[in-house]
């Protein structure tokens, strides 16, 4: 065990960019259009709103409740309020999480960087931009190269410390990323037949919604908070006690929401006005946008800022991806934060190499039908991050109990106060909503 001295935010602004930056990701611009755009647009957002505010906000206070109660990694946390029970293993689950999706994630971060350099050159009208992005993933080295370029912008941060490191680059690149949203927003509904988007994203057919759409909403408002990964724990653990944890999630949570639904202006309003479909699947970042960006004028500028901002986004996810994993070498194993970065940093990487080849020499390889990258995002996305946030929420309500997150939550008292509401929610409410997800997840995959 670690018996040093724990690092803490310098500041409770730097705490909400950092757990911001945790929340704010590919999941909130990449993901949340493409399902946005299958799901049927205003009123899939209407559905999701509900989800962030009944389920994602009351779970992200618990999670950073039990950091800031503990002041531990989350192995060592479920450890300090469980004494001598299997409990840990819910921690161990947030670890291992943490572990999976930065393998497979810091993969498609790297197929966004590369696309930041590729928009150097501009989009050019009348490529076949399908054929340029499949060329790209069933290369064998170049994936690699910005697999482990990635990689490393992310070592070289989670390296430095959690002030001098996290906190530092999270008050430069959230704030950029905000600059860049705005201003592709701008661009977006700028274009000549944007109002066909705008409507689109605004005006809810609730004759399109079925119960997909409630599972969908409510999986993606999970996905996107960064929940049941362990990462909030791991960065509520770095929080003073002098801080008001219920606020601190409302400011995390309302920039997180802000981030997806201006990602949804930037890109819907440009995709109509250009006569693509918004309904793109998961390329309607790396095929779709770059040939929009081609007809748009000044295409290739607001390209390479979509792009960056995309890396962006990764960037500050990974950082406290990686954190969760670090934090339990410091904590548990006593490692220098330098020699638990870089080993691990070093495995992470070599684990995502499988998904990394999935297109190129390994793409004969499937499991359960997916391919390995697919495979990756299934067992971390519909397995380990539901299972995770339904143990917590059990965790919560009837083993550390409802009192004491109420207790934690309103101590010191903010300006949102959490009452017995509290108590109904993490017992009943989120194993129910939680446990609809991870049950979806699986029969979506195996049955339909």
């Amino acid at each position: 065990m670690n018996n040093g001295h724990r690092e803490q935010w310098a500041s409770r602004i730097g705490f909400i960019l950092a757990a911001a930056g945790s929340a704010v990701g590919l999941g909130n611009i990449w993901r949340f259009s493409y399902v946005a755009g299958e799901q049927g647009g205003a009123a899939f957002v209407f559905i999701y709103l509900i989800a962030i505010l009944l389920i994602g906000y009351p779970l992200m206070v618990t999670e950073i409740a039990i950091g800031r109660k503990t002041q531990k990694n989350p192995i060592g946390a479920f450890k300090s309020l469980a004494p001598d029970t299997p409990w840990w293993i819910v921690g161990a689950l947030g670890v291992l999480t943490a572990f999976v999706i930065l393998s497979f994630y810091s993969v498609v971060a790297g197929w966004s960087l590369a696309y930041t350099f590729k928009a150097f050159g501009g989009f050019v009208p009348g490529l076949d931009y399908e054929g340029i992005f499949i060329s790209h993933i069933t290369d064998v080295y170049m994936p690699i190269f910005w697999h482990a370029a990635f990689m490393i912008l992310t070592l070289v941060i989670i390296a430095s410390g959690v002030v001098k490191g996290i906190q530092r680059w999270s008050k430069v690149l959230m704030p950029l990323l905000f600059a860049i949203l705005l201003a592709l927003v701008v661009r977006g509904l700028t274009l000549e037949g944007a109002g066909a988007g705008v409507a689109f994203y605004l005006t809810p057919d609730f004759t399109e919604i079925s119960g997909e759409t409630f599972l969908t909403a409510l999986g993606q408002a999970f996905f996107t908070l960064s929940l049941g990964m362990g990462a909030l724990i791991t960065y509520g653990s770095y929080l003073s006690q002098k801080e008001n944890v219920s606020d601190s999630a409302g400011w995390v949570v309302g920039m997180d929401t802000l981030v997806a639904l201006l990602a949804g202006f930037a890109i819907f309003p440009a995709v109509f006005a250009i006569g693509f479909d918004p309904a793109g699947g998961v390329g309607l970042a790396f095929i779709t946008l770059p040939a929009v960006f081609a007809e748009m004028p000044l295409g290739g500028l607001f390209g390479f800022l979509f792009f960056l901002l995309l890396t962006i986004a990764a960037l500050t996810s990974a950082i406290s991806l990686l954190e969760v994993v670090v934090a339990w070498l410091i904590d548990e194993k006593g490692w220098d934060r330098l020699k638990a970065s870089m080993l691990m940093g070093l495995i992470i990487f070599v684990v995502g190499l499988p998904p990394t080849l999935g297109y190129s020499v390994l793409s004969g390889v499937t499991i359960f039908g997916m391919d390995i990258l697919d495979t990756y995002d299934f067992l971390s996305g519909n397995i380990l991050l539901p299972l995770g946030g339904l143990l917590t929420s059990i965790f919560a309500g009837y083993i550390w109990r409802a009192k004491s997150v109420i207790d934690e939550a309103n101590n010191p008292k903010g300006k949102i106060v959490f009452g017995q509401w509290y108590g109904y929610v993490i017992q009943y409410l989120l194993p129910l909503a939680i446990g609809a997800v991870l049950i979806w997840g699986i029969i979506s995959t195996f049955i339909e």
